[in-house]
């Protein structure tokens, strides 16, 4: 009988730390899919920074380093810029990418270092208990918000493509999410594109994926991707913010 489906190479054969319903595993997986369709496993380094992307290195079987929450985009840059014919897969939450690392993120844009994030956003940290990040939605409640989110005091969500998108650094921006098959397929292609912008020596790429968080939502695993569907994409609208193809 023919096989029309295995594991992918790059992505080990381990239980899960992630709770039940989290999209980080379905992020990985598609991650790990792409490196070995691209044949880059072996030239690939991954970054595991502080979060719920700390697990990172137990799952996905290629070269990681764990840079302190919030540092990837510093990290990275020092790697690729030393290892210029490496791949420098960063991989961060909303926490550490738009509160604790928006310095970070945003001069690594600006400066066109060829290097790619994939930004995790479920508009809440993670980890660390439940918290209110920049990416919470108005009215959501967490645990610093427990009346939800409040405008006059905490100001509006932060959307992060389109910030990026003014930069002139910037080569290659795009939100997708992992609510649906159909969007899982399209977060893949974006990864997939997202690393040929770097190989092709083009300059930053981020690819951003709305994922869900049940446990810190207070949802279901099913509510919680109908959630995405039906609160954050309205405010986190997906598809490309900037391509090398919209610069020519």
């Amino acid at each position: 009988m023919a096989k029309v489906f295995r594991k992918p190479v790059s992505f080990k054969d381990v239980s899960t730390n992630y709770c039940p319903g989290c999209g980080h595993g379905i992020i990985q997986r598609v991650v790990a899919e792409v490196v070995d369709e691209m044949g880059i496993r072996e030239r690939t380094i991954g970054f595991a920074p502080v979060g719920c992307a700390i697990y990172l290195d137990l799952y996905l079987d290629f070269d990681m380093v764990q840079p302190a929450h919030g540092r990837t985009p510093a990290v990275a840059t020092g790697l690729k810029r030393v290892l210029p014919d490496h791949i420098i897969l960063g991989y961060e939450g909303d926490g550490g990418l738009t509160a604790i690392g928006t310095a970070e993120v945003i001069h690594a844009a600006n400066r066109s270092e060829n290097i790619t994030i994939i930004f995790v956003n479920n508009a809440v940290y993670g980890m660390t208990g439940g918290q209110m990040a920049p990416t919470t939605l108005l009215s959501q409640k967490t645990a610093t918000t427990p009346l939800g989110r409040d405008l006059k005091r905490d100001g509006y969500p932060l959307r992060l493509c389109e910030l990026l998108a003014t930069l002139d650094g910037s080569a290659y921006l795009v939100r997708t999410a992992v609510s649906s098959p159909a969007n899982v397929r399209k977060t893949k292609k974006a990864i997939r594109r997202a690393i040929e912008v770097q190989m092709e020596g083009l300059g930053f790429s981020m690819v951003e994926v709305l994922s869900p968080c049940p446990i810190n939502w207070g949802l279901t695993p099913v509510e919680a991707m109908k959630w995405i569907d039906e609160k954050m994409i309205p405010y986190f609208p997906l598809g490309e913010f900037k391509s090398p193809n919209s610069q020519e």
